[in-house]
């Protein structure tokens, strides 16, 4: 079973369209279930993208 990184999941959802933050609070159920979705949608590309290596611009120092 793979963990889930919380700080990926952290950032994702401070990522996310600030509509989807707020819209996750509306009173209208299809406001909510919109906005879940695309919170949703940001976190799963988050969790789902590769670990990315350094820029080739960006030196590595020896330890």
């Amino acid at each position: 079973m793979e963990l889930i990184d919380t700080s990926a999941v952290a950032h994702a959802i401070l990522d996310a369209p600030g509509w989807a933050g707020v819209g996750i609070t509306a009173s209208s159920s299809f406001r909510r279930e919109d906005a879940a979705l695309e919170l949703a949608r940001v976190i799963a590309d988050a969790v789902d993208a590769p670990v990315s290596a350094p820029p080739p611009e960006q030196s590595t120092l020896p330890l």
